[in-house]
């Protein structure tokens, strides 16, 4: 329309947690894991191994949720771990596991850094013998635990402890970040499933505000002083 001003809209700024945010994070869970239970059977860690497989993945807390058995090759000279479902709760129909992750397209194979091997394994061995098709993140009957549940529980954890401002999605905005900042937008984008970097740019990646310093080395030669 003519004469009309287009709506302003201030740059979306992803929010990240630092190295040491992420060590707040952890400590927190920890003690909470271990705190003494009086009642009911004593907690086994699952938080903490859901947090760094979304960690060492960027997936999604539905896809990290929807983790099978199957979908994991630790033996591998480089484990890794397949995407290839999500955790889905509708109206009407019980929690289940969808057969693709948000999108189709979104299906990865992933290789696992080794603080994320230690916590599958960790878990595996709660586990025990078990078919393939086992979820490796279940509630005590086997069931799928639901995105919401997780959620609650981190938030009632980080708000005990002090710890503000945690969501598992703003763990997928940390490591695409920083994959990005080492090694480049296309291996961002590839890692977090999206088929356009435009998406991983808008709405995952903190940009850094720092421009390379060798500009000041490229004036200085070009226009410096030759006094």
């Amino acid at each position: 329309m003519d004469h009309i001003a287009r709506i302003y809209r201030p740059a979306h700024v992803p929010d990240v947690f630092t190295a040491e945010y992420i060590t707040s994070i952890r400590s927190a869970i920890r003690e909470w894991e271990r705190r003494p239970i009086h009642a009911g059977p004593r907690l086994d860690g699952q938080l903490s191994q859901i947090i760094e497989l979304m960690l060492g993945t960027s997936a999604r807390i539905g896809e990290v949720l929807a983790v099978r058995l199957c979908d994991l090759n630790l033996r591998a000279s480089i484990p890794t771990v397949r995407i290839s479902g999500t955790i889905v709760s509708g109206k009407g129909e019980p929690t289940h596991r969808q057969d693709h992750p948000k999108t189709s397209r979104s299906v990865r194979r992933i290789a696992l850094p080794s603080f994320a091997v230690r916590a599958i394994r960790a878990r595996m061995r709660r586990i025990g013998p078990a078919p393939a098709g086992t979820l490796l993140f279940s509630s005590r009957a086997g069931s799928p635990l639901t995105t919401n549940n997780i959620r609650r529980q981190l938030r009632d954890i980080m708000d005990s402890a002090g710890v503000a401002d945690v969501t598992p999605h703003r763990f997928r905005r940390t490591v695409a970040t920083t994959i990005h900042e080492v090694g480049g937008l296309l291996l961002a984008a590839e890692l977090l499933g999206h088929s356009d970097p435009r998406i991983t740019v808008q709405h995952y990646i903190q940009r850094d505000e720092a421009v390379d310093p060798i500009t000041a080395q490229i004036l200085d030669k070009q226009f410096g002083s030759r006094s």
